[in-house]
């Protein structure tokens, strides 16, 4: 049988993704297990202009790959090098994504397993402060030369895999290289512990940076297998080889119902306001009903557009929404036409307003804004949704009071209500917000039974 050989890379670009940047350096080094047995390196034309900051980082300027070969001209020649091989890199994924896409570009459709030499030494020499290349030779003693250089990378990260081989006497290297492995779709810095203990239940997921701080909140109906979509595919798109590199923890909460693991994602996500979340983030309602008070005592209500941290009586994610509401409260309670704005500025009265002699009797007026505002608040009722619970003696709850979401919880299974409010007690109360209440009222228009008006 051949042995097994490996293929050390490492490279040097005009920028952090595949997508937008191009590559000006690579250097190869093939390892038989035991020793070093081939090496090629170098320059790349990238056909493109190499930025100020990358230079300064690399060396490399615009003059010194000018005359190089363009990836395409050397494309076999790597191919060659890399195919039935193992891709070893630092941080394994920028390299390979960068490779795989520029043999893609030159015609070449290639794959390969893939060892990451961060992920080999958290694994074979755990509490390294720091498991940067730099760092790593320092701490370990590995002379490095021509750093940030192809070359001098790829000449240290094969001493370091030399070593790592040595020590590795629990066979982890062997496991990480079999295509069952996650270590073959895990992100660099994420412990495979992390992984392993998701659940394959309903729950929502958090993503922690090396400063332990959330960076992003999902939900999933199988927390693992939601999880481990996350790094399944060949993305070269620059966000999410940022977000890969940036995932060093995993945790995670049971929920009873998806839509409990739904309201939970849209809180966390609201609260924590996590960096790579993208989609909550933009879902907020466009336009609002609003109600105030002019200089002369008349009070007005007004349809219009909702600015960030602006309060109002309602919602809506279309004008056309509000102004019928508006136009029925008016038609129901006869309020005179000109106290209801239809996107017109509020607070402004004109001309014509100004003639108090013909305006209504301002009493008479007032109450019947009231009476309208008083309609409006008794048709948001106050319910529970009673649900399954995460174990067959609970069951969950979320509370709704006055159209707006309170809080969700779990009670015992055997617990009674005579009076649903007492459920308050029990729920973690959380802000509400329009997509939540969608959530919500999308759930019992689909499952009336599970709501019990209070």
């Amino acid at each position: 049988m051949k042995k097994q050989e490996y293929a050390i890379v490492d490279i040097e670009t005009t920028g952090g993704n595949a997508r937008g940047s191009r590559i000006t350096e690579i250097a190869i080094i093939i390892h038989d297990g035991t020793q070093v047995v081939d090496r090629w390196e170098t320059l790349i034309n990238p056909q493109k202009e190499i930025p100020l900051p990358i230079f300064a980082l690399t060396g490399i300027n615009n003059a010194m790959v000018k005359d190089a070969p363009i990836f395409d001209e050397v494309a076999e020649k790597v191919l060659k090098m890399l195919n039935a091989r193992i891709f070893v890199a630092h941080n394994v994924n920028f390299d390979y994504s960068f490779v795989r896409h520029e043999l893609e570009l030159a015609g070449f459709v290639w794959t390969a397993r893939k060892l990451c030499t961060v992920r080999m030494a958290r694994k074979i020499r755990p509490g390294i402060r720091s498991y940067s290349l730099g760092n790593l030779c320092r701490s370990l003693d590995i002379p490095i030369e021509n750093r940030h250089r192809a070359g001098g990378d790829a000449d240290a990260t094969a001493i370091l895999f030399s070593r790592l081989l040595k020590w590795d006497e629990e066979g982890q290297i062997h496991k990480m290289v079999k295509n069952t492995s996650h270590d073959q779709r895990l992100p660099p810095n994420l412990p495979p512990e992390d992984f392993e203990a998701l659940p394959e239940r309903t729950g929502v997921y958090y993503f922690y940076n090396q400063a332990h701080k959330v960076i992003y909140v999902g939900k999933a109906v199988n927390l693992k297998k939601r999880v481990a979509s996350h790094f399944s595919g060949h993305n070269i798109n620059p966000q999410r080889q940022n977000f890969l590199r940036d995932i060093y923890s995993i945790s995670f909460e049971i929920c009873a119902t998806e839509l409990i693991a739904l309201l939970l994602e849209c809180a966390e996500i609201k609260k924590l306001w996590p960096a790579y979340n993208r989609a909550l983030k933009r879902f907020e309602p466009k336009y609002g009903l609003f109600e105030y008070e002019a200089h002369s005592g008349y009070r007005y209500l007004a349809i219009g557009k909702l600015t960030k941290h602006q309060t109002c009586l309602h919602v809506f994610d279309r004008e056309y929404d509000g102004i019928k509401l508006l136009r029925s409260l008016a038609e129901q309670f006869e309020i005179d036409n000109r106290f209801c704005k239809y996107g017109s500025p509020a607070g402004r009265e004109t001309a014509a307003e100004n003639n108090l002699a013909e305006w209504p009797d301002m009493n008479q007026h007032n109450e019947k804004i009231e009476s309208a505002l008083e309609l409006l608040l008794k048709n948001r009722p106050s319910f529970a949704i009673l649900d399954k619970g995460r174990t067959d003696d609970e069951r969950s709850c979320i509370w709704v009071e006055n159209g707006e979401f309170y809080g969700m919880g779990y009670i015992a299974a055997e617990e009674g209500f005579t009076d649903l409010s007492l459920l308050k007690e029990y729920v973690t109360p959380y802000k509400s917000n329009h997509y939540m209440m969608q959530l919500v009222y999308g759930y019992v228009q689909k499952y009336p039974r599970k709501r019990f008006l209070s």
